[in-house]
């Protein structure tokens, strides 16, 4: 599927290439780049795969981190380069931006380890002569347990019509589908139209992947099996379906948060477009555009930060995640760790 995804993609980017100027007009070129482009891809996804093998945390998700990071220095000069003029509103435009990182940032950390914890009873059996069970423990499950996939798909989703009609513009822009590459000239980051569809397509997605990911019937008929239940609730259908319920809840909320953390940082960044609203859109125009401090709206801060929502989520998300694997490496070979006084990453054999 990477394969036929990447051939497709890059053909659309060969092809607006060509029609730009940058390729020569002929076959030989649009093949070359299809397959230099396609190779490219699945030799990253090859290195990928031998990090999560024989390195530490999931490789693919490793580079897209590294591949965001390396744009932070780029994006801190631009906006050292727009407070450096001494303009008092860039200087408040600046320190807002930053407040608002590290409060996303916070908010990130604090749902990301966030679990809801349901309590599981083990009866009492024999095994052998030995009678074994009767434990009480937890089942955690996390608040987000689709992490950055729906977004990632979203965004990939949305990407592939720009890609086509940026790649085959139309001839006659008065028929059908000259309206068509005219309505997605303007769908991008900011368009009211856009972003509507863009978080719909993270609360499908959401839903869409963790009824993937975690098979309700699956969990309760291993419980069942090992002799386990949850305190009021009868093994098998019932366990099942209630715990279908508590993940309806968790993954309603998932969504709600990965469609505000994509959004925020993006409004911010690009703005929103009031005036492409039906029926008030123009009223709402003509009212942010006259009310001071609320210019910035439509047009956004003017940053290309190279951290919006999408870009927060990945960077937060791999870091714990590698983190916690590092510590479950470093406990597993008897060492405490080598975070410091008080954490079990400090670097000290038990």
């Amino acid at each position: 599927m990477t394969v036929g995804l990447a051939g497709v993609q890059t053909t659309f980017v060969a092809h607006w290439l060509q029609i730009n100027g940058v390729g020569a007009p002929t076959w030989s070129f649009l093949l070359t780049t299809i397959l230099t482009l396609t190779t490219g891809t699945i030799f990253v996804m090859w290195l990928g795969e031998q990090i999560t093998e024989r390195g530490v945390g999931n490789g693919i998700s490793l580079l897209i981190f590294a591949g965001i990071v390396i744009g932070l220095p780029r994006g801190v000069q631009q906006v050292m380069q727009r407070v450096g003029g001494g303009d008092t509103m860039e200087i408040i435009g600046v320190l807002a931006l930053v407040v608002a990182l590290v409060a996303i940032i916070a908010f990130i950390v604090f749902v990301e380890a966030a679990r809801r914890k349901i309590p599981v009873s083990y009866a009492k059996r024999h095994v052998g002569r030995q009678l074994v069970g009767g434990q009480q423990t937890t089942m955690p499950l996390k608040l987000n347990m689709g992490g950055v996939i729906p977004v990632i798909f979203a965004s990939s989703v949305l990407s592939m019509p720009q890609s086509l009609f940026s790649a085959l513009p139309p001839k006659n822009p008065a028929n059908w589908y000259g309206k068509i590459f005219s309505f997605f000239q303007v769908f991008h980051a900011g368009d009211p139209y856009y972003e509507l569809i863009f978080l719909s397509l993270i609360v499908f997605f959401t839903f869409f992947y963790v009824s993937i990911v975690f098979n309700v019937e699956e969990v309760a008929d291993n419980l069942r099996k090992h002799g386990g239940f949850m305190p009021g609730i009868r093994p098998g259908r019932a366990t099942a379906e209630y715990l279908n319920t508590i993940l309806t809840r968790l993954t309603t909320v998932g969504a709600i948060y990965l469609a505000m953390v994509a959004f925020f940082p993006q409004f911010m960044l690009s703005g929103f477009k009031v005036g492409r609203l039906p029926l008030i859109g123009t009223w709402l125009e003509s009212f942010v555009s006259t009310t001071p401090g609320l210019g910035w709206i439509p047009t956004g801060m003017g940053y290309q930060f190279y951290f919006g929502g999408t870009s927060l989520l990945i960077l937060v998300g791999v870091a714990m995640d590698t983190v916690a694997q590092i510590e479950a490496q470093l406990v597993m070979r008897n060492y405490e760790g080598f975070l410091g006084s008080g954490s079990r990453l400090r670097g000290r054999r038990a």
